[in-house]
């Protein structure tokens, strides 16, 4: 995992530690001139350097990574300030700049969504990741999304898990109560989806994510109720809920489960980017229904049993969920007040089967044993049909 720090005035210590030989500061354009990105800057300068400052790129694509890479310098530490796009850019250049053959791999023309980064290629990505959103948990992650040609491709590797990771409250202090919820939210999914898609029982790494879940649902209902109070989410929890998020990046609750069971996630990629939407709104719409799948007997979309035993689990911390585990996580999203309508028109959803085929299946493990067909009536059954080729807005402001 990344050095983590709380305050503002560990960034110089861990300067010195790391004795790079510059440093750019890369932020989101949308706190490009925010408190957290300028208390940043004070402190790099007052552990002796002056920082290149740079907002990140409309497209974080392959040329514009290149391009950002070759203004590094060798040793240089990237200070990314931002969401989970900016955190992936940031990470993308940092091991680029390091090792340029890593091009290569990140643009060669296969055909799989996902890349897998050799290892040999280091540990960590030289940055420190400063999150401004919660749930993506890329500040401890060693995976990357990224654009390429009309999709996305996600890299895979420990070169792309940053050096540190900084977590202070005013980083997420004016993030719109709904987007808390989403980032609630798109945690829990990355704890416990590869959990609910596998069918190999392993007790202690079950055990972990059923605890971390817990801990997050906890947290998150806590945030809920806040925010529908009218009140704005409070420091405490976001940091609560940040930790726990870059606890489920953390590669030992996963050790020894099958990398490629993550179905739901591979779908919503290509219907998010298909559709141009927000990718847990295309989460929302499908998880339900991949677990309905798996709970009417279909192991392609993962374990009856293992879906049962998380919710019963979870359950224990909140006995307000209903008892189905489908329908128990269409309540949370509707407490929660998380809009998971997607509009999609019916002729649209065996493109999109096409595409998810192309990138994650026929003869790629991710989306093995699931034809066209299979794909196109799961979006079927987790969309609302529009003659509108757009998709569904973005989710409702909470009342």
């Amino acid at each position: 995992m990344p050095v983590s720090l709380d305050t503002y005035d560990q960034v110089p210590v861990l300067l010195r530690e790391l004795s790079p030989t510059g440093v750019t500061v890369l932020a989101d354009p949308a706190v490009a001139d925010h408190a957290v990105t300028r208390k940043i800057v004070a402190e790099i300068a007052h552990a002796g350097f002056t920082p290149t400052r740079a907002v990140t790129p409309a497209d974080g694509g392959m040329p514009a990574v290149e391009a950002f890479a070759s203004r590094l310098s060798p040793g240089e530490l990237v200070v990314g300030v931002g969401g989970g796009g900016t955190l992936d850019f940031a990470k993308l250049s940092a091991a680029v700049g390091r090792h340029p053959d890593l091009l290569r791999y990140l643009a060669s023309g296969q055909r799989s969504g996902l890349v897998a980064l050799p290892l040999p290629w280091g540990e960590h990505a030289e940055v420190l990741a400063v999150p401004t959103t919660l749930g993506t948990g890329s500040e401890a992650g060693p995976v990357a999304c990224f654009p390429h040609e009309d999709g996305k491709r996600i890299a895979m590797g420990e070169c792309l898990r940053p050096r540190a990771a900084l977590w202070v409250p005013e980083a997420t202090e004016t993030l719109p109560g709904h987007l808390v919820m989403d980032g609630v939210l798109e945690a829990i999914f990355r704890t416990v989806i590869p959990y609910s898609s596998d069918t190999l029982d392993l007790p202690e790494q079950d055990a972990a994510v059923e605890e971390l879940a817990g801990r997050l649902l906890t947290a998150g209902d806590e945030l809920a109720r806040r925010i529908a109070a009218g009140l704005p989410a409070p420091a405490p929890g976001r940091l609560r809920v940040a930790r726990l998020s870059a606890e489920s990046q953390r590669g030992a609750i996963n050790v020894g489960r099958n990398p490629y069971a993550v179905k739901c996630w591979a779908l919503a990629n290509e219907l998010s980017t298909t559709l141009g939407l927000a990718k847990m709104r295309a989460v929302c719409a499908l998880w339900p229904v991949v677990w309905r799948q798996a709970l009417r007997g279909d192991t392609r979309f993962g374990s009856a049993d293992r879906v049962h035993r998380l919710w019963e689990r979870l359950r224990q911390r909140a006995p307000w969920l209903a008892p189905r585990p489908d329908e128990g996580l269409e309540e949370l999203m509707l407490r929660w007040r998380i809009d998971r309508t997607v509009h999609l028109a019916p002729h649209l959803r065996h493109p999109i089967a096409l595409r998810s085929v192309r990138a994650w299946g026929a003869g790629l493990p991710t989306l093995a044993g699931l034809s066209a067909d299979d794909i196109a009536a799961l979006l079927a059954e987790a969309t609302e049909p529009t003659a509108s080729v757009a998709g569904s807005p973005e989710p409702l402001p909470a009342a």
